[in-house]
């Protein structure tokens, strides 16, 4: 994190200057800063290297890391709890179906959770991979349905909410990937599937079918992983942010 207009040794933090673990370093700024804006995160360092120079001492990744928990407002503790049940869950669920790699989760933001996950592309394009996206997709869900009994507005609301990608993913299934109940081979796209669905109680009856299954797959495996998925929870309640290597050691110690 270095200005481009003066980039001599004295910006760079000093854990990176040394050599001391400066992926990992990297890693977990990238982590905290989840849900951030380029603005906001060029800001941060700015008024960080200012607070180091005004110390007369290279800038740490300390100085960042305080500037973007001060450019937070404060979670109450039951919303933090509920984020990070709900993050754990698609977490969880993602590297039990073996989707790929989960980089980061982050429930430090004030405007809901953040989870960083990777896919194996050798695993894409089939109808089993597809049902275990809607499984993931719904795991944020089930573990709130599973651990608080009632569910929040959290999963949809906006366009790239967990709900809105379920569902935009399963009518794809039905009409465009070659995976529907009826009429598989006829390729029906369309630009907004609200309104088709709005339009056809039969197909939005198929959709729904499809992302009731995945909550039910997603709420299965919570209840199998229950020791890790709470082991989970608790830890991402405790730090407010976990880079790959944090939820790793969870997910792992889990097997």
């Amino acid at each position: 994190m270095t200005d481009p207009k003066n980039s001599n040794a004295s910006e760079v933090p000093a854990a990176v200057q040394t050599g001391n673990s400066a992926d990992a370093i990297l890693r977990r700024l990238a982590t905290r800063a989840m849900g951030l804006t380029g603005a906001d995160i060029e800001r941060i360092v700015r008024e960080a290297r200012l607070k180091a120079r005004r110390s007369k001492r290279a800038i740490g990744y300390e100085d960042i890391e305080d500037g973007i928990r001060g450019h937070r407002p404060p979670v109450p503790y039951n919303l933090r709890w509920r984020y990070a049940f709900h993050e754990a869950g698609h977490a969880v669920v993602h590297h039990a179906l073996d989707l790929g790699p989960v980089r980061g989760l982050n429930i430090d933001t004030g405007e809901g959770g953040y989870n960083l996950v990777g896919f194996h592309a050798w695993a894409t394009d089939t109808r089993d991979w597809y049902e275990n996206m809607l499984t993931m997709l719904m795991a944020g869900r089930a573990a709130e349905q599973l651990v608080l009994k009632r569910v929040s507005s959290g999963s949809g609301g906006t366009d790239d909410s967990d709900l809105a990608r379920a569902t935009r993913l399963a009518f794809d299934m039905e009409r465009t990937l070659g995976f529907g109940s009826e009429h598989p081979l006829l390729y029906r796209p369309h630009r907004d599937p609200g309104t088709v669905l709005d339009r056809d109680p039969e197909l939005a009856a198929r959709v729904h079918g499809r992302l009731e299954a995945a909550l039910g797959r997603a709420a299965a495996i919570l209840r199998r992983r229950r020791p890790t998925f709470n082991a989970l929870a608790k830890a991402l309640l405790e730090a407010h942010a976990m880079d790959q290597t944090a939820v790793m050691d969870v997910l792992a110690g889990g097997e």
